[in-house]
């Protein structure tokens, strides 16, 4: 149901509040899927790792990731910036370390800000999921993150669905082979339906901005 309202976000009772692009609206509130796979448990494990880790830093070791997450910002649901605690900061930047296979830090690095890719082009069939990039190859340390939606139809234009599905080698040249992660995750691509990308490029547990694509299967 669409309403005039205050900006809300999250749910009361049976009810939910967002927004998209056409205004704030209200829904009845869906119990969230739980599928408890392998990819979800990774996560988990590496939150809770993480979030146990951070109660064992010194506190001068806390207050650098505190000085660390207020020069880091985001924008929540409703499109209101926001910056970091020092415990989001330091679990963000581990958790980006840990998916990528590198060891997790104690101390708050210097901020860093990758350079996202300049293009993308991507080849899918129900054989091949490849993804050819620029700038290539990625810089020293750098890794490409590529996420992933599953398979959706060919008319539909936004998804939110997006998960971590490869992760490359340092330095790594283009193209990006992801064909059988994504087969793993989501099943075989089928001709004709749609399949939401997005890349960003790590680089010392900071992630570049996203360079979001689209394109139906062939």
């Amino acid at each position: 149901m669409k309403i005039l309202d205050v900006p809300q976000s999250g749910s009361l009772a049976g009810t939910t509040s967002s927004r998209n692009r056409f205004g704030q609206y209200r829904r009845t509130r869906a119990v969230p899927v739980n599928p408890n796979s392998t990819a979800q448990g990774a996560v988990r494990t590496r939150l809770a790792v993480n979030a146990a880790a951070w109660r064992a830093l010194t506190d001068t070791q806390r207050a650098g990731w505190t000085s660390l997450g207020a020069s880091i910002t985001r924008t929540d649901s409703l499109g209101q910036t926001y910056a970091l605690t020092g415990f989001q900061a330091y679990v963000a930047i581990n958790n980006n370390n840990a998916a990528a296979g590198n060891a997790v830090v104690s101390a708050a690095p210097a901020i860093v800000t990758p350079s996202g890719l300049l293009t993308v082009t991507i080849t899918s069939t129900n054989a091949a999921l490849s993804v050819a990039y620029t700038a290539t190859p990625l810089g020293a340390g750098a890794r490409l993150f590529s996420y992933c939606s599953p398979q959706r139809s060919a008319g539909r234009n936004f998804e939110g669905d997006l998960r971590l599905v490869a992760i490359s080698a340092a330095a790594a040249a283009s193209p990006a082979n992801i064909f059988a992660a994504y087969q793993t995750r989501f099943g075989t691509p089928i001709t004709g339906q749609r399949i939401f990308y997005s890349f960003q490029v790590y680089t010392g547990g900071f992630l570049s901005g996203p360079l979001a694509v689209s394109q139906v299967i062939a």
